[in-house]
Order: C-alpha cells, then sequence, then structure tokens
C-alpha cells in the first residue's frame, strides 16, 4: 500500500511507440526522447532511449550526469576516463560525467539502451528484478520503465505495460512497494 502526506500527481504514461525516432548526425543511431523536464528546450531531466548501431564516440553534455542502461542486444563496451566498462542487459546502470569523452564499442551487433541525464548528485537509477520498497522525498521526479514485461506502481490503477515509462513529480514524501520482472526505477531531486 502506498501512504502520502499529500496528495501525490497521477503517473503520466510514454508509450516507447508513440515517440519519434531522431536519428543522430553521425549515422550511427536513433534516439527516442521520452522526457525532458521541466520543457523540451531547458530541461533538467532527461529520459531517452537511444537505438545503437555502430560504434562510435557519445555526445558530450558539460555539467550533467548520465546514467546508462542497456535494455536490448548483446551489451556494449563504454571505454571513458581510462577504464573500459562492459555492460548488458544484466548490468547495473552505470553513472558518469556526461562532460567525459565515451567511447562506445558494440559488442554483437546492435542495442538498445536507456539514458537519464540530469543536474550532478541529484539523480539515481536503479535496475530492479522482482521489487522494490521505495520511499520518495519531496519535490521528486520518479520514473519507471517497464521494457519486457508489465510493473506495478504505487497509485497507478492496473500494470504499467512493456516498453512505457511512467513518471510524475511528487509535491510531498510517500512511500509504496514497486513490482516487477524487471524495470528501471528513476529518482530525481527537483
Amino acid at each position: 500500500m502506498s501512504q502520502a502526506t499529500t496528495s501525490t500527481p497521477p503517473w503520466q504514461l510514454v508509450p516507447l511507440d508513440r515517440v519519434t525516432a531522431t536519428p543522430w548526425r553521425n549515422g550511427g543511431g536513433v534516439t527516442r526522447e521520452l522526457l525532458a523536464w521541466p520543457t523540451p528546450a531547458d530541461w533538467q531531466v532527461r529520459l531517452s532511449i537511444a537505438e545503437v548501431a555502430a560504434d562510435g564516440p557519445f555526445s558530450a553534455f558539460a555539467q550533467i550526469e548520465r546514467w546508462f542502461a542497456v535494455l536490448e542486444g548483446a551489451g556494449v563496451a563504454l571505454s571513458l576516463d581510462g577504464t573500459t566498462h562492459l555492460l548488458d542487459t544484466a548490468s547495473a546502470p552505470l553513472r558518469f560525467d556526461g562532460g567525459t569523452p565515451v567511447d562506445c564499442r558494440l559488442r554483437d551487433g546492435p542495442t538498445l539502451d536507456f539514458n537519464l541525464m540530469a543536474p550532478p548528485g541529484r539523480a539515481r537509477m536503479l535496475r530492479i528484478r522482482e521489487g522494490l520498497h521505495v520511499a520518495v522525498g519531496a519535490d521528486t521526479l520518479v520514473a519507471a520503465y517497464a521494457h519486457a514485461d508489465p510493473v506495478t506502481l504505487p497509485g497507478l490503477p492496473g500494470e504499467l505495460p512493456a516498453r512505457t515509462l511512467a513518471w510524475r513529480v511528487s509535491p510531498g514524501p510517500w512511500s509504496g512497494h514497486v513490482q516487477a520482472r524487471e524495470m528501471l526505477w528513476m529518482e530525481v531531486a527537483a
């Protein structure tokens, strides 16, 4: 059961198949922007899914912290700050400075990847398997992405369908249990 000290706004749903893909200038893939908050022109939080079809560098985002998780495919090797990180669909999300040069190498074909961008130190992303009790503070943007299977969220009637993002900004603290075979859970201090 969810408990809240103030009224919590409803979840906003963004199905992946309703978001237009934007091709990269280098031709190496496309991005689907699921959320740019508070506005697309002046975002503080950006959630997107990238279809990576070729090796190459990541775009730099100075003064932004990035979180990266592989959703589909054999994975990637991300080289940054002299270290190579091997990531696949079982890996925890990787957090890094968005201004750092990153070289991406596909391990065995294209991948589908989730990206969270926010000001440094204000966000977290978890890959959840089974369930998790969450406690969220006031003025927090929370989001859940169900990729392969539906997800149960506090305050959401029914299930969050696969390949759908749910998000909302909580005006006050609340807690509850999220349930999924697998999902990405994100919190950003707004």
